[in-house]
């Protein structure tokens, strides 16, 4: 796992410093805003392309998305 990841021609990142998710459509030269992490997350730590979903590990789990990471859900 990693905190950046190629995921559907985009990269994907945590950003640590702001708990966040990003997404860069152009090799990583400017980055937008795409998902906070909800209090129930913890803090973002790693992220894994699973192929139709992303995974990411937390402080306080593992959840995974199937949108390219607007939402999360806890993975039980």
């Amino acid at each position: 796992m990693g905190q950046m990841i190629v995921h559907q021609r985009e990269v994907i990142r945590i950003n640590t410093s702001k708990n966040c998710i990003e997404y860069s459509t152009n090799d990583g030269r400017s980055w937008h805003h795409r998902a906070n992490a909800s209090s129930s997350m913890g803090n973002l730590q790693d992220l894994a392309d699973n192929g139709k979903e992303i995974l990411l590990t937390t402080t306080k789990g593992l959840f995974y998305s199937t949108n390219k990471g607007v939402s999360w859900h806890k993975r039980s």
